[in-house]
């Protein structure tokens, strides 16, 4: 006879993720749902991009070439209301960081015991179905605009320029004394980007988790209108979240194409 969790059990159980240790110490354990379920997401994401490509129209679109549009329109207003142009990397960047962002962060519209329940009957005791609610996952996402932002950066003004920027921001180096206070700035500056993008992106998924995982444990009849209502503010927290990434995102790299 199956086991019954109380309240702390079954909220506890949920927020353990399915993990695979390859090594000792905890840098070797892989959380594999984070990693199954983001690039489920991401094929999702490239596998509708690639047929809408391979069967674009310039008659009458279908259905799901006109949402495809949609979105490039959404996202391209976004490029040229910041960077005053088309900037097609950056645009490219931006539309994909928006849309599997959204789908991963999507996940947690789920029923909170559906894919767990399922996994189970596979062995599969502990899941988590929402990447984004890992913070593993969200430092990934972040650090890898970090590193763009790096190459953005040397792309545009050279690698002695970059240099430059860095002794030379905020303040005119004038004084032997503004270069390390510019330097210390530039580098609080720079690290300040991945982590707010991660920790914003974590906090706010992590949290509409666990208010589901919680609206769980009422009764059956005692859960529904609050799971409804949570339910469709979630829906806008999610799709905030995914326009929070991408936009930031965009903005940085327009500040690493400026020059002096």
């Amino acid at each position: 006879m199956a086991k019954v969790l109380t309240s702390k059990e079954y909220i506890l159980h949920h927020l353990e993720n399915w993990q695979v240790s390859l090594g000792q110490g905890d840098f070797w354990t892989l959380n594999v749902d984070t990693l199954l379920f983001s690039v489920l997401m991401g094929l999702i994401v490239v596998g509708v991009y690639l047929y809408c490509a391979a069967r674009i129209t310039s008659g009458v679109p279908s259905r799901l070439q006109s949402f495809a549009e949609l979105l490039f329109d959404f996202v391209n207003t976004q490029i040229k209301d910041t960077f005053g142009h088309e900037d097609r990397f950056a645009g490219a960047l931006a539309l994909v960081i928006f849309t599997w962002v959204f789908l991963m962060n999507f996940m947690d519209l789920i029923p909170v015991d559906l894919i767990p329940q399922i996994l189970h009957l596979f062995g599969v005791n502990y899941v988590r179905v929402v990447p984004t609610t890992d913070m593993n996952m969200t430092f990934a996402l972040s650090l890898t605009v970090f590193f763009i932002l790096i190459g953005t950066n040397i792309y545009y003004k050279g690698f002695l320029g970059y240099v430059k920027h860095i002794f030379s921001h905020p303040f005119p180096p004038q004084f032997i004394i503004t270069i390390p206070i510019n330097f210390f700035l530039v580098i609080i500056e720079e690290l300040a980007k991945p982590i707010s993008l991660s920790l914003r992106l974590f906090g706010n998924l992590y949290a509409g988790e666990l208010i589901f995982i919680l609206i769980a444990t009422l009764p059956w009849y005692a859960m529904i209108v609050p799971q409804s209502i949570w339910l469709i503010f979630h829906i806008l927290v999610i799709t905030l979240q995914a326009f929070v990434f991408m936009i930031l995102t965009i903005v940085y790299i327009s500040m690493a194409k400026e020059t002096h």
